[in-house]
């Protein structure tokens, strides 16, 4: 591994797009770092495996998962990914609830370092990412 890149081992990732070539795209990414990836296509399907999984991060275009409880999983740090840009659909993104927006198509490196910081502030995993 070169000293730029991110170590993933071990973040559960739970990625929601309804595009199957994202899906299978940003999987391989995160997996390229040693994420352990769950991809689903719904809200419905998100809304079950935030549940059943309890994912490190949420990366997804749906915000339907962050209405949930935190004690069910709408706490969980995540990310927007997403084919909207532009300052207005960022602040919406913002007031939705994730931390961050992030526009596709993304680099490899910029999706798990952005992957790597949610991880960081999920409960109990500061301990387990190294840092480079």
């Amino acid at each position: 591994m070169r000293p730029y890149e991110c170590d993933l081992s071990g973040v559960r990732v739970l990625l929601v797009d309804d595009c199957k070539l994202v899906r299978a795209s940003v999987a391989s990414m995160l997996e390229h770092f040693g994420a352990v990836v769950t991809a689903v296509t719904s809200a419905d399907e998100a809304l079950a495996a935030v549940e059943r999984e309890h994912p490190d991060v949420l990366l997804s275009d749906i915000g339907k998962v962050r209405a949930l409880p935190p004690e069910r999983g709408g706490a969980t740090p995540a990310a927007a990914l997403t084919g909207f840009t532009g300052p207005e659909h960022r602040a919406s993104v913002l007031r939705a609830g994730f931390q961050y927006h992030i526009e596709k198509p993304v680099t490899l490196h910029n999706l798990a370092e952005i992957v790597s910081i949610l991880a960081l502030t999920a409960p109990g995993m500061a301990a387990a990412i190294p840092v480079r």
